[in-house]
This record gives structure tokens, sequence and C-alpha cells, in this order.
């Protein structure tokens, strides 16, 4: 656990202040002060991915089967990750479905064997790059990455948060630039 602990201030510091300043403006909740959703719909979007993660993990055959991340965002839930079988999928996707204050799924999971912990940690370093180089958009008066939400699974990037359609077609065209990236999927929500 130490090693994990150090590798991850070791990345945090090769990545430059702004990302050391974004992980902690999302560490401390400072982030939620820029943020676009009601203080209604975070405190929602937390108990829905603290409701999700619970319900999931006492249902018989899914955590052994199953390697998943339960993302909320305004009431918009992407799941990702691996599911064994099509069947463990299916019953991960209705528990999600029932949730109260969940809008909409978007299904990403793939049936698949579960993926490595070194994957993972590729991923983790890939959305740690992403959020360092949304940073560097200035061609957008008073663009706040802290309103992009980032998700990397398998390499493939999904962007939420809820946008004007400038600040969307930026960051996505600024995450195209980042070595590692398979494939970009965008879920965000747009205000006009």
């Amino acid at each position: 656990m130490k090693r994990i602990v150090i590798f991850f201030l070791i990345i945090q510091s090769l990545s430059g202040c702004s990302q050391i300043g974004y992980g902690l403006s999302e560490i401390t909740g400072i982030s939620s002060l820029h943020d676009r959703r009601t203080a209604e719909a975070i405190m929602i979007d937390e108990r829905i991915e603290n409701n999700a993660i619970f319900e999931l993990h006492s249902l018989e055959g899914v955590k052994e089967k199953s390697h998943f991340n339960i993302t909320s965002y305004n009431g918009k839930v992407l799941l990702t990750g691996e599911a064994e079988t099509r069947t463990v999928q299916e019953k991960i996707l209705a528990n999600v479905r029932i949730i109260k204050g969940v809008k909409q799924v978007h299904n990403e999971m793939v049936i698949a064997a579960l993926s490595s912990l070194k994957l993972r940690g590729v991923d983790t370093l890939l959305t740690l790059k992403i959020k360092d180089t949304l940073t560097e958009i200035d061609t957008i008066p008073g663009f706040d990455t802290t309103r992009v939400k980032v998700v990397t699974e398998r390499k493939v990037v999904y962007l939420m948060g809820l946008v004007h359609k400038t600040e969307a077609i930026a960051a996505s065209k600024k995450v195209q630039e980042v070595e590692g990236v398979q494939k970009i999927i965008t879920i965000f929500e747009y205000i006009k």
C-alpha cells in the first residue's frame, strides 16, 4: 500500500502544478463551488454512486465476476468495466436502473475477462494526463476544467458534465491530443 501512495505522489508531482491543483480541488470539494449542478443534484449523484456500489457488491456472483465503475452526473449514470457473462452484466444494469434518482444509464460495460490492475493503472494515469491537458484550454474565457468529468476505462475516455457546446468541442479536441487515448465518448449535457 505504501508503494502505491508513493507512486501516486510521484505521478502527481510529474504531472505539474495544474494537475495537483485540480486534484486538490476534487479532494477538498472546492470543485463543487464551480459545479453547474445544484447542491441537491450533486448529493443525488453521490447517493446514486454509493447506493449502486453497495447494492451491486451485495448481489451474489456480481463482485466476483465483474469489475464495474459507476459514475453519476446530473442523474445520468455511466456504467463501465467488465462482466464475465451477459447474465452478470444484465443483473448489474437492471439494479442500477432502479436506483432512485437515476434518469438515464449509459451502459459501456463489456463482456470480457476482468481487467488487470496494470491496465486499470494505465487508465488512471491516462485520466491524470487528460485532466492536466484540459487545463491548457485557453481559447474559451472562463473555461473551468472542474466542470468536465473524465472517466477512462480500457483506454476509452468518457467525458461528462454540464457544458456549453463550445466547451464540449474544445475539451474533446484537447483530449484527442493525449497519447494513448483509443476512443472518446462524450456524454455531455448541453446548456445554452
